[in-house]
């Protein structure tokens, strides 16, 4: 009897152990496994829980850390699903400081992006057939250039060897993408029209000064020369109403004091890559302006560059300190921001909260799925040169 115990307790040792290393082992994998491939894992779960087609919409976001501009993208992707039924859609962040901080909960309850490349790896394991990557981005800058000369590029070199040979020939004129909000000057024409026509825009121009604040490029990054929308946008907002004008936080001579400049009036040259455009301003006697993103969302630069009255250098400071009532969102001029967000943040709106602008987007993205299948589908992205 006692040999009995005896084996039984052997064994039990000898199967605990086994047990016990094997989830070391587990355990070993998890702690060496990369970010990249846990990232990879966990948006090849996504796609293959949600895969209801063959093709499919990629959604590509600079990103952001603000809930509002989580509620906007995901505007944006409720949008897309109906008004492009037989399309999957997901949506990227191209930011790695935003995926990172977002991850981390910088402003809100922390909350998974993943970049282009995972997501794209992700579609081709899947087999889809037809895909579509659009931009979010306002301008064909620098985001943009990653986005169709990097993230599809290697997609459709299969850089990483994930996919066969015969998937990669299947996909011959069925990949394509969607340019940005102003690819070109008649966008911004558009955009123009589309703005003045928003019923806040219009009140708020009717009043006073309207100022939209883009992102730009800055010098040596002026990609595909998309800095000179934002001057193309002004000149056609102008049309409409000289109290409209446009700045931006990046591009040279359109920084927040050279709007002001512009406001006092006078003939100013704009740089734009190696080309200078001569702009004419008349004095605007103006008492009141309004301020507002000319971004996809309110994100850090609308918050703090454009509306923060602590900061002596906001947008919202300076005009202010011209001497000019100035507002960031609604119109009775009564602080830097009127209206809270659910979250208690301040509540500025991105061009992507604007359902007409989206749709400006969505248009974009039909005329890509219009080239599926032709000699101008993208199956090998032009280069920065070209």
């Amino acid at each position: 009897m006692k040999q009995i115990k005896f084996l039984m307790l052997a064994m039990l040792t000898v199967v605990g152990s086994a047990l016990f290393t094997a989830c070391d082992s587990d355990d070993d994998n998890k702690s060496t496994q990369s970010n990249y491939d846990r990232y990879q894992q966990a948006v090849n779960q996504t796609v293959n829980a949600q895969k209801k087609s063959d093709k499919v919409i990629l959604l590509v976001a600079f990103g952001s850390t603000w809930e509002q501009a989580y509620d906007t993208f995901d505007k944006v992707v409720d949008d897309y699903k109906a008004q492009f039924g037989g399309w999957d859609v997901y949506l990227s962040f191209s930011s790695a400081i935003c995926i990172n901080n977002a991850r981390a909960g910088e402003n809100v309850e922390p909350k998974d992006y993943y970049d282009p490349e995972h997501w794209l790896t992700a579609i081709g394991l899947a087999g889809y057939k037809q895909v579509v990557v659009q931009s979010l981005q306002v301008i064909p800058g620098e985001e943009y250039r990653r986005v169709r000369d990097s993230y599809v590029k290697d997609f459709m070199n299969n850089r990483n060897g994930d996919f066969t040979d015969a998937y990669m020939k299947s996909l011959d004129r069925q990949v394509v993408v969607g340019t940005p909000l102003m690819a070109e000057e008649s966008d911004a024409k558009t955009l123009a029209t589309t703005l003045n026509n928003e019923a806040d825009v219009k009140a708020a121009v009717a009043q006073g000064i309207v100022a939209f604040m883009g992102h730009g490029n800055p010098e040596g990054y002026d990609y595909y020369g998309g800095n000179v929308r934002y001057l193309q946008l002004e000149n056609y907002l102008r049309d409409i109403n000289t109290n409209y004008y446009v700045g931006t936080v990046d591009m040279e001579d359109t920084y927040v004091d050279n709007v002001l400049e512009h406001v006092a009036g006078g003939d100013f040259d704009i740089a734009v890559g190696d080309v200078t455009v001569s702009m004419s301003y008349a004095a605007n006697g103006a008492k009141k302006a309004q301020l507002y993103p000319l971004m996809s969302i309110a994100g850090d630069h609308a918050h703090n560059d454009m509306a923060d009255p602590d900061d002596d250098e906001s947008w919202f400071s300076m005009f202010n300190a011209a001497g000019i009532e100035t507002a960031a969102y609604e119109t009775n001029y009564t602080e830097a921001c009127w209206k809270k967000y659910k979250s208690g943040e301040e509540y500025i709106p991105g061009l992507a909260e604007r359902s007409a602008v989206r749709k400006l987007w969505m248009n974009h993205t039909r005329e890509a799925i219009a080239k599926l299948g032709t000699d101008e589908a993208l199956s090998t992205p032009t280069t920065a040169a070209e």
